[in-house]
């Protein structure tokens, strides 16, 4: 591609980072519980970054999960215990805030040389900045990047940022996706991303307790705010009985959404230590991210998530609820509804 495809100030941060960790260890950062945008734009700077002779490895918190382990099958993802000691540099992906990651990589880490995310609470935490809100994903700023400054894309590397693009996107049906999505997908195909493996691996390899997971998850669906919003519960106890864990419930509050006239789906987590709540909107409008700050959590104007302890969950899910319903009422006020 030649064209420019990124605004100029993302290009340029990032350049500047790029340079700048010549002759540095870097250590590339994704945030717990990662999904496919994380560990993908992981995998992929740190092959490029290597590509060019940095010495470099990536870390998360949190393990691999099982469907995205055929990307970290030539670029390992080290756990926290396994971070050497020594003088690094840090470079968090797909992460909207350094808390994501942790606080023993954020005690580790008090000043992050870069960020690249996509997030739109993103309020720029290190010294070089490449962060662009409108982006499908973290993986798609980084295809454009690599591909404008003409970095190296093996074949590995391409499959890593599709699959992040991909997953990002809800396999190219959110209201991110645009034109480069599409442009950016064909490019790492013809640089050797392969859309079948990705399809098999991601989609096509699921558990039967995944599938007893999300029959509770449907079986709990309550509506609210006129039929407007959907909200199932996953109880606490519910991963050992399906013999499962907290990333098969990735992508499950999208059937919330999926429900005609729906247009904004929930997912609740009841966990032992506290409970996870994942959003996701129909339209931008309704900035689901501004909800979930409330709780303090976030994530993008569609989709966002928070986590919450000390409440119970059923005066959790009252205020939830009650918070989203003021929502799309202010919203159908703006819009003379």
């Amino acid at each position: 591609m030649s064209q420019t495809l990124l605004p100029w100030s993302t290009t340029v941060s990032f350049r500047r980072l790029w340079d700048h960790t010549a002759d540095r260890s870097v250590v590339v950062i994704g945030h717990a519980r990662p999904d496919g945008d994380c560990i993908g734009s992981q995998v992929a700077l740190a092959r490029a970054l290597r590509a060019a002779g940095r010495e470099v490895i990536c870390v998360n918190p949190s393990p691999v999960p099982r469907r995205l382990r055929y990307l970290v099958r030539e670029e390992p993802i080290l756990g926290l215990d396994e971070l050497p000691d020594g003088d690094s540099v840090a470079i968090y992906v797909d992460c909207a805030d350094q808390e994501r990651a942790g606080k023993v990589l954020q005690e580790r880490f008090p000043q992050p040389f870069g960020n690249i995310d996509h997030h739109v609470s993103n309020a720029g935490y290190a010294m070089h900045n490449c962060v662009q809100a409108d982006a499908s994903a973290t993986c798609e700023i980084l295809a454009a990047l690599f591909l404008e400054l003409d970095k190296k894309i093996d074949a590995p590397t391409a499959q890593a940022l599709y699959t992040g693009i991909l997953t990002d996107t809800g396999q190219f049906r959110f209201a991110t996706t645009s034109r480069l999505t599409f442009q950016l997908a064909a490019e790492l195909v013809a640089l050797g991303a392969d859309p079948v493996e990705a399809g098999h691996e991601l989609y096509e390899r699921e558990p039967a307790g995944k599938l007893q997971l999300l029959q509770r998850y449907l079986a709990s669906f309550e509506q609210y705010g006129e039929g407007r919003i959907c909200v199932g519960t996953l109880a606490e106890g519910v991963f050992a009985e399906t013999d499962t864990g907290p990333e098969d419930t990735e992508g499950m509050v999208d059937y919330a959404r999926a429900i005609d006239g729906v247009l904004i789906g929930c997912l609740i987590e009841v966990r032992a230590d506290g409970i996870k709540a994942s959003l996701r909107a129909e339209d931008p409008a309704y900035r689901v991210d501004q909800v979930a700050a409330i709780f303090g959590g976030g994530g993008h104007a569609c989709a966002a998530g928070l986590n919450v302890t000390g409440i119970k969950a059923s005066d959790f899910k009252q205020q939830l609820v009650e918070t989203l319903e003021s929502r799309l009422h202010q919203v159908d006020a703006e819009r003379g509804n």
